[in-house]
């Protein structure tokens, strides 16, 4: 992809603002998510000065480095696999983890938000595909998840993420993000106190379009943004 930041942006916004109209929604209700895994500095400048001020990052360890030097007045999301250790430190960083799928990290959390007198939104990160490769809680176990989560005072469940299997063709991935959608519509439902069911995270480059189409509220982008991450250097 050799199109500018700039112009990668401004085609994936179009592809969302289609696929929400298609579905009957207000584009303005999806959030753009830039995924600045392992991106250059530079990359991340020109895609907040075209807008983006959403940001996702894996790596506690990269965040620690990047939100000094470009984090002022952006949202920062913990969207990777959190250890429960790193997570003294997540709370200082991010606006948000998304990636709550167990409840010894909710604990710590919970423990080290009290600590800072903070309360931190989080979402439930959900295992929709049973990929034991992947993390999340499985779509059996995440009501519970979720219910005990809310007696914690100093988190805030504000919805759920996950990441589907891949596929070649995106529209087989709509199942899980359906089956994502079912269940916030359930845990709402529930109207279980201080948990907020407003927030689907579901949707990469390869199949943002479907997820859009089935409720996702923030599309989480990295290769459509900034193009293909340059080979790991040994």
């Amino acid at each position: 992809m050799n199109n500018s930041v700039e112009q990668n942006i401004s085609a994936v916004r179009e592809r969302v603002g289609e696929a929400a109209r298609r579905s009957g929604r207000d584009p303005s209700a999806v959030r753009l998510m830039a995924v600045t895994k392992t991106v250059d500095d530079e990359r991340i400048r020109e895609a907040i000065a075209a807008g983006v001020h959403l940001i996702g990052e894996n790596y506690v360890q990269e965040a620690q480095r990047k939100i000094p030097l470009l984090g002022e007045g952006l949202e920062w999301h913990m969207i990777g696999h959190l250890q429960t250790n790193k997570s003294k430190y997540a709370v200082r960083l991010f606006h948000m983890v998304q990636s709550v799928d167990r409840i010894e990290l909710a604990r710590e959390l919970d423990k080290r938000c009290g600590a800072a007198g903070m309360v931190m939104p989080i979402l439930v990160e959900v295992n929709t595909g049973d990929e034991s490769s992947k993390s999340g809680v499985s779509l059996g176990d995440a009501v519970n998840l979720v219910e005990t989560v809310s007696a914690f005072k100093n988190l805030s469940v504000r919805g759920l993420m996950t990441m589907p299997p891949w596929f070649s063709d995106p529209e087989e991935a709509r199942p899980f993000f359906r089956s994502l959608r079912e269940l916030r519509d359930r845990i709402a439902e529930r109207e279980i106190p201080g948990v907020h069911m407003t927030e689907l995270s579901m949707g990469m480059s390869g199949d943002f379009v479907v997820a859009v189409e089935e409720g996702a509220t923030i599309v989480r982008i990295g290769r459509a943004i900034f193009g293909e991450r340059p080979p790991k250097t040994v």
